[in-house]
């Protein structure tokens, strides 16, 4: 009996030893995981001295999954008075961010934004500026697999900064007939356009789509946050679908806090052994750590460049510089 109760003590013990040596690796990896999660940014007080309070530039150079990687965030004041969010574009040409930045008088920051067509330099994305469209969405995709010959329409998204300095991200139905601008506050899936459906598309806009009263809005795709959650709208859009979903690039992102504060990330990447770049979905998680409740991504890849005060913060991509563009996002002081 007395053998009995000590095997039963021991296994007990070994037992209690056993959870405990669970809850600690458990623990560890927790706090492993909030590390690689948690990006350490450190303030530019070197760029940031000579910016307004209500703007501040932030850089990081942790690495993420093991990877390396070099990061800016800037993080602009969307009630301070004294700023003005603004876009401007090209006809038939495009230019590089330097160039934006000299034909715009210098201002605070330049930023890529839309996808083009590099041979027609082409805007494929909303690019809104003083409460008009004055670029429209691809309203078409080619659809894939038993779908590829057929055209897919899509809608595809923007953030948007309303005249009483309101940010938010929806996913935008523009046609150039619309006297207004339209906008869904959750995603659309594609469906075959063909003629039955117009009346159909008819009756699904009256439905779904409100107007999106915004004063200036740039356009991308896709969705990366939604309600404080990464919720990421690819498959909607017609963006990164498959395996390039995973593939990591420069990232240009944009989202908004509740605190009423703009949110700006581009991510250095294609640099061998200095930064990879980063994914769809670290994009996403970077953007909600620093505390977005809506992002969308941005043009990226060779485009991604963000001049602050006409100094490049991530390096570009492109063997020549900075690519040449067809639109950018402008914070300029009053």
């Amino acid at each position: 009996m007395h053998n009995i109760f000590f095997y039963s003590f021991r296994t007990i013990f070994i037992t209690a030893q056993q959870v405990m040596k669970y809850f600690l690796i458990s623990f560890l990896l927790f706090l492993n995981i909030k590390t690689i999660a948690q990006l350490n940014w450190t303030e530019v007080d070197s760029v940031n001295i000579n910016l307004p309070q209500a703007v501040k530039l932030f850089y990081t150079n942790d690495s993420l999954a093991g990877k390396p990687n070099i990061a800016y965030y800037l993080e602009a004041n969307l009630k301070d008075s004294e700023l003005i969010f603004d876009v401007d574009t090209t006809y038939k040409r495009r230019l590089t961010p330097n160039e934006f930045y000299v034909k715009n008088n210098k201002p605070l920051v330049i930023v890529n934004g839309t996808f083009f067509n590099f041979k027609t330099n082409q805007n494929l994305n909303t690019v809104i500026k003083n409460g008009k469209n004055i670029s429209f969405n691809v309203p078409t995709t080619n659809g894939t697999g038993n779908d590829s010959l057929k055209q897919l329409k899509i809608y595809r998204a923007a953030i948007g900064i309303s005249k009483k300095c309101k940010a938010d991200v929806a996913w935008i139905n523009t046609d150039t007939t619309y006297k207004t601008i339209l906008a869904s506050e959750t995603p659309i899936k594609p469906f075959i356009k063909n003629d039955s459906s117009i009346s159909l598309m008819k009756s699904f806009t009256k439905k779904n789509f409100k107007k999106w009263k915004m004063q200036t809005a740039i356009g991308g795709g896709s969705v990366l946050l939604q309600n404080g959650q990464i919720s990421i709208s690819n498959e909607e859009e017609g963006l990164f679908t498959g395996k390039s979903f995973y593939d990591k690039h420069p990232r240009t992102a944009m989202g908004y806090t509740k605190d009423y504060k703009l949110i700006i990330l581009v991510v250095q990447g294609r640099f061998p052994n200095k930064a990879d770049g980063v994914s769809l979905t670290q994009a996403a998680q970077i953007l909600k750590d620093i505390g977005c409740i809506e992002a969308i991504n941005l043009d990226g890849g060779g485009s991604t460049c963000m001049l602050v005060n006409g100094k490049e913060t991530v390096k570009p991509s492109d063997k020549t510089g900075q690519r040449a563009l067809p639109a950018v996002f402008i914070i300029k002081e009053k």
